[in-house]
C-alpha cells in the first residue's frame, strides 16, 4: 500500500530538550540568546525540507517541575521571546514555517494577533502560532491580574481550572481568527491619484463578547498574507484535545506506541465532529523526543552520558526515542498507519540531532517515499495542504 508523504516539524528549545544538552561539546550556550544562534538552526531545518520549526516560549523561569518553579544552576534558565525570534529569523529563509509558542492566558488577543500578521508578513505567509495556557500561581503573580491556586496533579488535565483556562483559551482563538478577518483582502487601495489608500467600508468591527474577552476591532493590521496563519496546539488529554478539535488546523499529541497514536487520533477526531469541522483538515502530528547516531550503541551511549551529567535519568511528557535514523524512519511509518499525518520531533540536542534529522533521517524517508524532495508550496498553509480560507466579513 502506497503512504502518503509524511509532513515534518522540529521543535527548537534552547539547547536542546536534553536538561544537559547546553554541555555537550557542539553546543553553544553562550549564543541562546542571539539571533545568529536561531538563524542558523533554522537554515539547518530549511536545509531538510522540514514544514516548520516550534520555538518554546513561556511567561515564567524554565523548572524542572512542571508545576513549581526550582532553584536550580545547572540548567538552561532564561530565553528570548518567541514570537520575536521567528519574526527576526523567518526573512533569512524561504520556504520554512515558523509556529512560535505563545502563552493565551495572561496576554491580550489584539496584541498577539497583529504581532503573528506581522511575521505573516515578514515571512511572506509561512506564519502560525502555537497557543499555550499557563495555569500556575506564580506565573499570574507576574501580572497582577488574577490569583490562580496551585495546580492539583492528580487532576492537572482535567480539573475545573484546566477546562477554564483551555475554554479561554478557545475564545483568544475565536478573537484572532476574527481579527486577521477585520480587513477585507482588497481594504488597501493605494491610489496615489486619487488620494485614497484604505476602504474604510472593507474593514470591519469583529464585536466579540465573551466570557473572558471583549474585543470590538478591527484589527490595525491588514489581513496577513495567508488569510489565517495555522494556529497549533499541544494536547496531552481530553481537555486540550477538545482545543485541537473546535479551534486549531494543527494539533500535537503524545502517543507512547501505534495503538496509542491510533487512540489519541480517534479522541482528537471525536471533537472535531463535536465542533461541526469534521469537513475541514485537521491535522494530528506526533511528538517523540529524538536522540540519533549511526549506530543504535552510540546513541544510547550518548543519552547516558548526559544522564549522567544532568545527575537524573532524563524523562518527558513525549516519547523518548533512542537509536538511529532507519530505526526511526522504521516507527514513522508504523504510527503514520494509526492515523497521524506528521510528527513533532524534539532534538535532545542541539545541533547534533537537528542534523540527524535533516541530513539522515529526511534522506531516509525520501527513500521510501514518506517525505518531500522539494518544496512544493510557498506559504505553511500550502505546505499543510490547507486552503486559503475565504474572508469571513466580505460582502457577497
Amino acid at each position: 500500500m502506497t503512504q502518503t508523504p509524511l509532513h515534518l516539524v522540529a521543535a527548537l528549545d534552547g539547547a536542546g530538550w536534553h536538561p544537559a544538552a547546553w554541555r555537550e561539546p557542539d553546543a553553544r550556550p553562550r549564543e541562546l540568546l542571539r539571533a545568529g544562534y536561531w538563524v542558523d538552526l533554522a537554515a539547518e531545518a530549511e536545509h531538510g525540507l522540514l514544514d516548520a520549526v516550534t520555538i518554546e516560549d513561556a511567561l515564567n523561569l524554565q523548572s524542572e517541575d512542571p508545576f513549581t518553579p526550582d532553584d536550580r544552576t545547572d540548567r538552561v534558565r532564561g530565553r528570548l521571546d518567541a514570537v520575536l525570534v521567528a519574526s527576526r529569523v523567518a526573512p533569512t529563509t524561504r520556504h520554512l514555517g515558523f509556529l512560535p509558542t505563545a502563552v493565551v492566558t495572561h496576554t491580550e488577543p489584539f496584541h498577539l494577533s497583529k504581532a503573528i500578521a506581522t511575521l505573516d508578513y515578514v515571512s511572506t505567509g509561512r506564519a502560525g502560532i502555537r497557543v499555550q495556557v499557563a495555569a500556575r500561581p506564580d506565573t499570574a503573580a507576574h501580572f497582577g491580574r488574577r490569583e490562580l491556586p496551585p495546580v492539583d496533579r492528580a487532576s492537572a488535565a482535567t480539573g475545573p481550572l484546566v477546562t477554564e483556562l483551555f475554554d479561554e483559551a478557545a475564545e483568544y482563538v475565536e478573537v484572532l481568527r476574527r481579527l486577521w478577518d477585520s480587513w477585507e483582502d482588497d481594504a488597501e487601495i493605494r491610489d496615489a491619484a486619487t488620494g485614497r489608500f484604505v476602504d474604510v467600508d472593507k474593514l470591519h468591527y469583529v464585536d466579540f463578547e465573551g466570557r473572558a474577552f471583549s474585543v470590538r476591532g478591527p484589527s490595525i493590521t491588514p489581513r496577513p498574507p495567508q488569510g489565517q496563519p495555522v494556529v497549533a496546539a499541544l494536547g496531552h488529554a481530553q481537555v486540550p484535545w477538545r482545543l485541537i478539535g473546535r479551534s486549531a488546523d494543527l494539533g500535537f499529541v503524545t502517543p507512547t506506541d501505534a495503538a496509542d497514536a491510533a487512540r489519541l487520533v480517534t479522541a482528537v477526531r471525536e471533537e472535531q465532529a463535536a465542533a461541526g469541522r469534521a469537513e475541514e483538515t485537521v491535522h494530528v502530528f506526533g511528538d517523540l523526543v529524538v536522540v540519533l547516531d549511526d549506530e543504535e550503541t552510540t546513541a544510547r551511549e550518548r543519552l547516558a552520558r548526559l544522564d549522567e551529567r544532568a545527575g537524573t535519568a532524563f524523562t518527558s511528557d513525549a516519547h523518548v526515542f533512542t537509536g538511529t535514523p532507519v530505526q526511526l524512519a522504521d516507527l514513522l511509518a508504523d504510527w503514520q498507519q494509526a492515523g497521524l499525518t506528521g510528527f513533532r520531533l524534539r532534538p535532545a540536542t542541539l545541533p547534533h540531532d537537528l542534523r540527524q534529522v535533516t541530513r539522515a533521517l529526511v534522506p531516509e524517508l525520501q527513500r521510501r517515499g514518506l517525505f518531500r524532495t522539494g518544496y512544493e508550496a510557498d506559504t505553511l498553509r500550502g505546505l499543510l495542504g490547507l486552503t486559503r480560507p475565504a474572508n469571513r466579513y466580505a460582502h457577497a
